[in-house]
């Protein structure tokens, strides 16, 4: 039992996340808070069925190492007479207590646990609700169906694998790796350094996936990308690190130290003989924390993104608001006001991508579209010290994604249409120079970051005379001095959103920044719950297989640590060179998956958010951590064989 401790942990985690998912997919009262047009029960819905994907994983490649593990066991079980039918009933009630005990203990702990996810929920999603514990019969019968299915197929794993090997071989099951060992050779050097040489392709064309000057299918790119990757991975994994291992010890003319012998031959012989699964177990890492990155990114950039669509705490459009600024009059509520009156133009922003850009696979080539502008001495009350004067312009509320894909360049010249259809007339601006904070409504130009040209008060007078019919002519930016007035502010606004023209009613009502950036949160925040739990569960599952394989290493090393005691050698001696090799192999595949990861998200992140670095770097450290503490638990297996050795 002493050997199933942390597999038994494991599946007792699996179940409790699983059935905690179910439940809060069956609350009503969480659904009713979080959600009100049925995503959310959809959403739990496909995490529950992911996690369970992640856990039949996990439990059929723990079995099989456990296994292996135990094939002398089951050798010495025949020896003595018993049938391999016994020995399979045998080891299914094994499997049996063991599978009910972790579900009945992870039922529990997921039922107890099943309000904390339900508050972390809510805390993510920013509201705020009672939630009290409730036991969902549905989910207690989802839980027990499938675990069931997954015991079921775990036995059968187990009576294959019992039917299928001869007695002998059951006696040098556990030494095997998942591939025999063969003499290193020249030709496995070249094969190696193809390995890097596709892993660095991959990554190259990570870098141009998104790249408007890039050529061929989108889809398949990225498979290309995932077929360079992982086969890659897959080569040094098999033979990179074991030739680079071999190589530093062949350099010692056998003048070996302990340390060598306990961590340079074994990273050798299991970095090489253990490729397949080490190869599964860094692209898991790679895809669940770029997954996981990639959540955390859009909830991370909810404020930036918000604040892209609705710039200012209001946005009042062709001035028809004048009631809702009463109401703030009135109610002793101090606030920022600033107007911008709005004029477009037509134009191609082609003509100013760098020239390499500039051709006929573009997207933006020879289209036109609205380009909004606003005149100098509106936007000096942003900016006092801009200043443009005859045809030259400031590109300035640029910004998102756009900014990635067709990175724009000042110091050029743009042709612009002034005008309607009926009367209109080219001009040719330049562009002086290129802004990024946000002035004006998504709502105005067609999008959050949408460009505007900042124009001479002169040149705006010229694009007024050619106004073009059914535009907003006019936004006011409303800010609040101080915060603590938004909750009135809220509910006025919301009173005054509908106006009457002319007896006609009309609505120019774009969502607060509060509720914008609400809306975001609850679309948002529901997506980073379930990656961040999932993301959780792979790490369960990816460290957990890196300490079971630890843990028979060490056992089917315990002799040589006998001999090596016996000899003189002292623990701390001995502890030297497993420390070398736990940080190998805990950090390779570590370190490889958040390279993977890194430049994944590298390549598309710009898609989901405006924040990178800093929701790169958290989630690259909580799964630095996560690995960490396998490597010390790992350790700390090995300091206890080693002092049992004697």
């Amino acid at each position: 039992m002493k050997h199933y401790y942390l597999y038994f942990f494991a599946l007792i985690f699996s179940v409790t996340l699983y059935f905690s998912f179910v439940t809060l997919q069956n609350n009503a009262e969480v659904l009713a808070t979080v959600d009100k047009s049925g995503t959310a029960k959809a959403g739990f819905a496909a995490a529950t069925y992911m996690l369970y994907f992640i856990v039949l994983f996990f439990v059929l490649y723990a079995n099989h190492l456990f296994m292996k593990r135990r094939s002398k066991e089951i050798g010495l079980y025949q020896l003595i007479g018993m049938t391999k039918g016994l020995i399979v009933r045998l080891l299914a009630v094994e499997s049996i207590l063991l599978f009910v005990g972790a579900i009945v203990l992870g039922m529990l702990a997921g039922f107890f646990s099943s309000r904390l996810f339900a508050m972390i929920l809510l805390r993510v999603l920013e509201k705020e609700a009672l939630v009290t514990m409730t036991f969902s019969t549905e989910a207690l019968q989802q839980s027990i169906v499938v675990f069931a299915i997954l015991l079921v197929i775990v036995l059968v794993q187990m009576a294959w694998m019992i039917y299928r090997v001869s007695l002998l071989s059951l006696f040098s099951a556990s030494k095997q790796a998942d591939e025999r060992v063969k003499r290193f050779s020249p030709l496995q050097m070249v094969i190696g350094f193809l390995g890097l040489v596709l892993i660095a392709y991959g990554y190259y064309a990570s870098t141009k996936l998104f790249d408007i000057n890039s050529q061929g299918n989108l889809t398949l790119n990225m498979i290309i990308i995932l077929a360079t990757t992982i086969g890659g991975t897959f080569l040094v994994f098999r033979f990179s690190v074991a030739f680079i291992m071999n190589s530093i010890r062949l350099k010692k003319n056998g003048h070996l130290t302990v340390r060598d012998v306990l961590a340079l031959t074994p990273i050798m012989h299991r970095m090489k003989g253990n490729a397949k699964s080490l190869t599964l177990i860094t692209v898991l890492t790679g895809v669940s924390l770029g997954v996981t990155t990639l959540a955390y990114i859009s909830y991370y950039s909810t404020g930036s993104s918000s604040y892209s669509q609705v710039p200012a705490d209001y946005i009042l459009l062709e001035g028809h608001f004048q009631e809702f600024l009463k109401e703030l009059e009135e109610n002793n509520i101090d606030f920022d006001k600033k107007d911008f009156r709005l004029q477009s133009v037509s134009a191609s922003l082609a003509q100013l991508l760098p020239e390499d850009q500039q051709n006929k696979d573009n997207p933006l080539y020879g289209v036109e579209g609205i380009i909004t502008t606003i005149p100098l001495s509106d936007y000096q009350q942003i900016a006092p010290e801009a200043f443009v004067s005859d045809y030259d312009v400031i590109l300035t509320n640029y910004k998102g994604y756009m900014t990635e894909m067709f990175p724009l360049e000042k110091d050029r010249d743009v042709v612009v249409t002034i005008g309607g259809p009926e009367e209109y007339r080219k001009e040719t601006l330049h562009v002086k120079d290129i802004q990024h904070e946000s002035i004006i409504s998504g709502a105005v130009t067609g999008g959050p970051g949408g460009p505007v040209f900042v124009v001479s008060d002169a040149l705006f007078k010229e694009l007024a005379a050619h106004e073009v019919p059914d535009l907003l002519h006019k936004q006011t930016s409303i800010t609040l001095k101080n915060k603590s007035d938004l909750a009135l502010a809220e509910s006025l606004y919301m009173q005054t959103k509908d106006v009457q023209i002319n007896g006609v009613n009309f609505s120019f009502y774009i969502l607060s920044y509060k509720e914008q950036r609400k809306e975001n949160i609850e679309t948002l925040g529901l997506i980073i719950f379930t990656a961040a739990f999932l993301g959780l569960a792979f790490l369960m599952t990816t460290g957990s297989i890196l300490y079971f394989k630890q843990m028979s290493e060490a056992e089917e090393e315990r002799g040589s640590y006998t001999i090596l005691r016996k000899i003189g050698f002292a623990e701390k001696d001995i502890m030297k060179g497993i420390y070398m090799k736990q940080a190998f192999n805990f950090g390779v595949p570590l370190i490889i998956g958040l390279l993977h990861s890194y430049f994944a998200v590298k390549s598309g992140w710009f898609l989901f958010g405006s924040e990178l670095t800093a929701p790169l770097w958290i989630a690259m450290s909580c799964y630095i951590a996560l690995y960490a503490i396998f490597a010390i638990l790992s350790v700390g297996y090995y300091k206890k064989v080693i002092r049992e050795s004697l």
